[in-house]
């Protein structure tokens, strides 16, 4: 069942998109959402701002993730949640999708 909020959405900008990588800018206004998602590929998100996250699971798990400009992180494919800008200002981040490929594929 999909859950339905009244949140605004955050705006992702594919900045590259290529057979490896997939990089995308994503711009959470105060209380934004992205809606539950499964991420398909490895991932690596850049913070360029400050900001706490809301994480919310398909089982209604809920967990902060507090962001620290410049700080990234690695999230393996296969996470499945919403992502939920808690704080009081626009949140900014760079998620960088990793597709996978082989040393043949060079």
């Amino acid at each position: 069942m999909t859950e339905q909020t009244n949140r605004p959405l955050a705006v992702g900008t594919v900045q590259e998109d290529n057979d490896r990588v997939k990089v995308t800018e994503h711009r959470f206004a105060p209380g934004a959402e992205t809606k539950p998602h499964v991420h398909e590929w490895d991932y690596v998100v850049v913070p360029q701002t400050d900001g706490l996250l809301l994480i919310t699971e398909p089982d209604g798990t809920e967990s902060h993730a507090e962001l620290t400009q410049g700080i990234s992180y690695y999230r393996r494919a296969g996470v499945d949640h919403n992502v939920i800008n808690a704080g009081a200002e626009e949140l900014v981040f760079i998620e960088i999708e990793l597709k996978a490929h082989s040393i043949e594929d060079n």
